[in-house]
């Protein structure tokens, strides 16, 4: 399950949208009614009075499944997903309606909430996108369903928007995290394509302990435009990039033991990141030869290498031990 959410102004240019779009079908609303898009605007409005100004009152929230989950939904399940989602991410006490659109392959629907509450308080939007993956990850893994292939296959033409400037950045920081081995060689490369980087400091401290990316009037933090880009990931990735730069540049200069050093960093770099998330680990020599600082040269010390070494070592103590007790 995917969600999207938006804020904006018009709640009668949302319900339109929404509502009277062809095979559009209203599930669920609380504090509205149903008779048209005229009586559920007037109603929505009507309680953002409570917060004039408030500019952007109208919640708005998209909520994708794949196209494998269609056997286990139905419009009351959907419906109970939904209000299971604005729940995790603080979504309470206000009026809503639940519209079900089937003009694409893959079930979803909208979701129009005011954020101007029962008792006139604003329902806040800050971390929008963080809750939304969070609420989004939870819900998926607790029903069993489809999980999304990545970020790698969205289709960016379809994008607009926030969401469209967070996938912006997400392709150019992951481009350049590929090269780059310092914060100061990532700040130049993406200085290049108009993105700031902005960082959070420990109170009272220099220790950088977090990092926003700005584009134009638009600044997310690293973990709000995907977990893998939070300040210690990508101070993790930048390390190791350093690492594999200076492994292959002792090779050049043939300093073996040097780049034995080199590797056996990387190797333990490796390791911790497959600690954290096993499915994202990838093996010493596969780090090297896709190193694009120099054309790679074989580890002296691969994966194999290593292993083949560390079974020789085990079979000569195993003999030793042998000669002895005879």
């Amino acid at each position: 399950m995917m969600g999207k959410p938006i804020t904006g102004r018009s709640f009668g240019g949302c319900i339109r949208y929404v509502v009277d779009k062809q095979d559009a079908k209203i599930l669920a609303a609380e504090g509205v009614r149903m008779q048209n898009t005229s009586t559920l605007a007037h109603d929505f409005n009507l309680q953002r009075k409570l917060r004039p100004e408030l500019g952007k009152a109208v919640g708005h929230l998209v909520l994708s499944w794949s196209k494998e989950d269609l056997a286990k939904l139905n419009d009351d399940i959907m419906v109970e997903r939904a209000k299971e989602y604005m729940e995790k991410v603080g979504i309470r006490d206000t009026q809503f309606v639940i519209v079900r659109h089937s003009d694409r392959a893959h079930p979803h629907l909208h979701l129009i909430y005011n954020r101007v509450d029962n008792n006139g308080k604003t329902i806040s939007d800050k971390n929008n996108f963080a809750k939304n993956v969070k609420a989004c990850k939870e819900i998926t893994l607790k029903y069993g369903y489809h999980l999304g292939e990545g970020k790698e296959k969205v289709n960016r033409q379809a994008l607009k928007g926030k969401e469209k400037i967070r996938f912006e950045l997400y392709d150019a920081i992951k481009a350049a995290m590929k090269t780059a081995t310092t914060w100061k060689g990532l700040e130049a490369a993406l200085a290049k394509q108009g993105i700031k980087i902005a960082y959070k400091f420990r109170s009272g401290t220099s220790e950088k302990q977090g990092v926003s990316f700005e584009k134009g009037e638009i600044k997310m933090k690293g973990s709000a435009i995907d977990r893998s880009l939070s300040y210690a990931k990508i101070d993790a990735t930048l390390n190791r990039n350093q690492h594999v730069h200076l492994y292959h540049a002792a090779m050049k200069a043939n300093e073996p033991l040097v780049a034995n050093q080199f590797s056996e960093a990387i190797r333990q770099s490796i390791q911790a990141e497959y600690h954290h998330s096993p499915d994202s680990g990838k093996g010493l020599l596969q780090v090297l030869l896709e190193s694009q600082f120099v054309g790679a040269a074989p580890d002296p010390m691969g994966d194999a290498d290593v292993a083949r070494h560390k079974r020789k070592k085990h079979e000569a103590e195993q003999s030793q031990s042998q000669g002895i007790s005879r």
